[in-house]
């Protein structure tokens, strides 16, 4: 289970020599946006140096590679696959044939390393106007593709809209990401909160995102990750009511009931399954979620 996704510049080694001790559950090492282009070659053997050297045992580790077009990408490809990070990150994408172009390519390189046909997955990133319209096609595209990225602040520049906190520049696209990964049965990742210092706008932020439908958060500070934990885990209440659900249908099963009542609500199967839900992610994260 993905609740935070803290980003670390491929070309800073002290960020990436520390990046697991900020409790992130996933590390972006970023050979992007973050890093100049006369650095990119530094930041690939930067990257290739920690995920060898260092342990980053209980953290997914996410690659944010370069765009299609780019002539860096192939780089990417070549020094990180064989690696076999849990996912890499393609960006700038706009439909679902950058997707099989990806993923080809990536079989050759798994293919030639000795690594199992699919074993590197990808969470595309979408961030143009394009790529949001074409979100469920993405999500769809390739078995590689087990989440999706939604990027606002490319997005808002592609759409000539001025970010803000409040987000009601990005609304649609962040509805129109969810129904995507939703409906391809893959978790989905909000954009990152860009106010370091604003915690109470992250936590207002976050909770509305979790609020639509999406699994988790990006961070591109360590200070945002507590809060976003914090949001996207279940709630002691929330496990209390999901056990109280789960014991309700047993009963009313044992009864031979069809329905059953539960503090003045009829439980019906999408509370069942919500409660389901609530209780596994629990249990994943050592909550105690486990119905008993």
């Amino acid at each position: 289970m993905i609740r935070s996704l803290l980003f670390v510049p491929g070309n800073n080694p002290a960020m990436l020599q520390n990046a697991d001790i900020h409790s992130a559950d996933a590390l972006i090492l970023d050979l992007e946006d973050a890093v100049a282009i006369k650095e990119k070659d530094s930041a690939r053997r930067l990257v290739r140096r920690a995920i060898k050297a260092l342990d980053f045992a209980g953290i997914t580790l996410v690659i944010r590679i370069n765009p299609a077009g780019s002539p860096y990408l192939e780089d990417d490809l070549q020094a990180m696959v064989p690696l076999a990070p849990s996912y890499l990150m393609p960006t700038k994408v706009s439909g679902a044939e950058d997707i099989r172009a990806l993923s080809a390519r990536m079989a050759e390189l798994e293919a030639q390393n000795g690594l199992e046909a699919g074993s590197v997955g990808l969470i595309p990133l979408i961030e143009t106007a394009l790529g949001v319209e074409n979100a469920f096609h993405i999500a769809g595209s390739d078995p590689r593709v087990r989440g999706l990225f939604l990027g606002a602040e490319d997005l808002t520049s592609d759409l000539g809209a001025a970010r803000s906190k409040a987000g009601q520049e990005i609304f649609y696209a962040r509805g129109r990401m969810v129904m995507a990964a939703k409906a391809c049965g893959i978790p989905v990742f909000d954009t990152p909160f860009t106010d370091v210092e604003d915690q109470e706008g992250l936590e207002i932020d976050a909770a509305f995102a979790k609020s639509l439908g999406f699994d988790g958060k990006a961070a591109i500070s360590p200070r945002h990750v507590g809060v976003i934990n914090q949001v996207f885990s279940p709630k002691l209440e929330e496990i209390a009511y999901a056990r109280e659900v789960m014991a309700a249908i047993k009963e009313a099963e044992a009864a031979g009931l069809g329905a059953v009542s539960l503090r003045g609500k009829m439980i019906d199967k999408p509370i069942v399954d919500r409660a389901r839900r609530l209780l596994l992610a629990a249990e994943q994260l050592g909550l105690g979620g486990q119905d008993e």
